[in-house]
C-alpha cells in the first residue's frame, strides 16, 4: 500500500504539480477564512479584491483550477493578509 503526505501527492502526475496545488489550496483556504472571519458577503469581498462576485463564488466553492498563484497572492494581500514562504531541503530531511 502506498501512502502519501498529501492528497495532492496522490492525485497529481508530478511532484511539481502537487506542490503547486498545495500552495494554491493553502492560499484559497486563507482567503476563505478571512472572508468568513470578517463577515464579508461575496459582493463585499469582490470589491475588496477587485474581482467579480462570480470569481469570489468560484473561490468559495473551491474551484482551484480557476486560480493561479499570482491571482491568489493578490487576493491575499487585498484581504489584508501577508504571505510567508519557506523552502525545505527534502534531501537533508
Amino acid at each position: 500500500m502506498t501512502t502519501f503526505n498529501s492528497v495532492w501527492d496522490a492525485i497529481e502526475d508530478t511532484p511539481e504539480q502537487a506542490e503547486n496545488m498545495k500552495i494554491r489550496s493553502h492560499l484559497m483556504r486563507s482567503i476563505e477564512d478571512r472572508i468568513r472571519a470578517k463577515g464579508w458577503n461575496q459582493q463585499e469581498a469582490a470589491k475588496r479584491f477587485r474581482v467579480t462576485q462570480p470569481r469570489v463564488s468560484d473561490l468559495m466553492r473551491g474551484k482551484i483550477d480557476k486560480f493561479t498563484i499570482d491571482t491568489l497572492v493578490n487576493m491575499v494581500v487585498a484581504a489584508g493578509l501577508h504571505v510567508q514562504i519557506g523552502v525545505v531541503d527534502l534531501e537533508a530531511a
